[in-house]
Formats: C-alpha cells, structure tokens, sequence
C-alpha cells in the first residue's frame, strides 16, 4: 500500500449523510470531519423540494446547514457510485420519513430501499435513525440492531432483533445506540470500507473483525470501553427460538 492510500484510505470513496432540521451539531461535525480525515468526499443529502438547495436548523444550537445534494436525483446507478449512507440521530429520520400522500413513500424510505439493493454500500443508522424504516420493515426484519432506548419497542415491531449494545455489525448494515457513540459508528464505517479493498463494490464479509481480532459468525462491537476504546466481543448469534 502507498503512503498516500495509508493516509487517505478513503480516497476516491463517498460517503451520504443524510440531514433535515434538528440534526445534532456536533454528530454531523465529527461524521464530516472524520471522514474527511480519512480521504473521502462527504456529501450532504436530503429532499430539497424542487430548490437549488436548502439550509436546516440544528437541535441544540439551532445552528444553520445548507444541504444541496438532492436525495431525490439520486436513482439506482448513482447510489451504486456510494461507499456509505448514514442516517444520523435528533430528528432527522422522523421529518424523512414524512410523505404527503397517505399512500405514498417518503422519498428518503425509497432511497433506502435503492440503498439495501446494493450489498457492498454500507448502512449506517444512529440512535433515532431507524424511524426512517418505519415503513419498510422488511429491509430489517429478523436482523440484529442497537438504537435508542425510545425505539426498542419500534425496532422490535419492525421485526428486527435488538441487541443490548452501543454498536451492532451485520455485514452492511451499521447500527449505533445514541449520538454519544457516532465515534463508535464512524469507526465501523471506516473499517468496514478500508477493509472491503479499492472500489466501491467490497464490503466486509460478514461475521468479520477489524485486524487482530477472528471470530466466527455474525460480529458485534461491544459497549464502549472508557475513553472511547472499544473492542470486538463474542459473534453475536441469532437465537433459534
């Protein structure tokens, strides 16, 4: 490997973050920052209602964010040229998800639905995040997930099986507890691209761990450790019952 890729593995990789008013400031910070620290292009995506672009407002600081990468224009090829989608926590996923037709889809709901088509794009929810999914349970259902506590009961109607922990891996689907663990996610993230190799069409075989560590079967991080280490713990297996 070259000096540039050992410091910029991401080179050449883009990553969709996916943003609406309420967004906590400092998780969408240190997504932006860390993956850019790893060489990839952030990109920020939403639904811009037919405008050039759009600015949000953050939940804590009430701090503005314009958004002009357009969630909508995005169809199944363009999506296959992401490395990654993370759907942050606050409530961006909850304003998503809104459609106003009755019977109709969000369009966010339909982008994941491109999204979970394409294997090697990896899938990454914080905290409140899995509300976008609320209306296509199928994409998780019987697959393991770690959220807020406010949403155990909802992952759970789902169909999908929550894991007591603040970061859960299941091949390309990432899930992280709160935004008090986005470190945790971006770190699964990073890792699971610079391992799947150059490209965008690898991913991290399922049931693998970072470097140093072998298990067997399905592998799930294990609450943080203080200071922010963390390390991989038994696979996580799904119960036959």
């Amino acid at each position: 490997m070259t000096t540039a890729a050992m410091d910029a593995p991401l080179r050449g990789r883009r990553i969709g973050i996916l943003l609406e008013s309420d967004y906590i400031e400092e998780e969408i910070a240190y997504y932006r920052r860390r993956f850019a620290e790893e060489g990839a292009e952030v990109v920020l995506l939403s639904r811009l209602w037919g405008q050039e672009s759009l600015v949000f407002t953050g939940h804590e600081q009430r701090a503005p964010l314009a958004v002009s990468g357009d969630l909508e224009a995005l169809d199944y090829q363009e999506l296959t040229g992401y490395a990654a989608l993370v759907v942050p926590g606050g409530m961006v996923a909850d304003r998503l998800r809104y459609s106003e037709s009755t019977t109709g889809t969000a369009p966010a709901v339909a982008l994941m639905r491109r999204a979970f088509r394409i294997r090697h794009l990896v899938k990454a929810f914080s905290c409140h995040g899995l509300w976008l999914l609320s209306t296509a349970t199928d994409l998780v259902r019987d697959r393991p997930v770690a959220c807020h506590n406010n949403l155990i009961g909802d992952v759970r109607n789902m169909g999908a099986q929550y894991v007591d922990q603040d970061l859960v891996v299941d091949g390309d689907l990432v899930t992280g507890r709160t935004v008090d663990h986005c470190h945790l996610l971006a770190r699964a993230v990073i890792t699971s691209l610079t391992r799947a190799g150059a490209g965008p069409g690898a991913r991290v075989p399922e049931g693998e761990a970072p470097e140093g560590d072998e298990t067997d079967g399905r592998a799930a991080l294990v609450p943080a450790q203080p200071g922010g280490v963390r390390r991989w713990g038994a696979p996580w297996r799904r119960s036959d019952g």
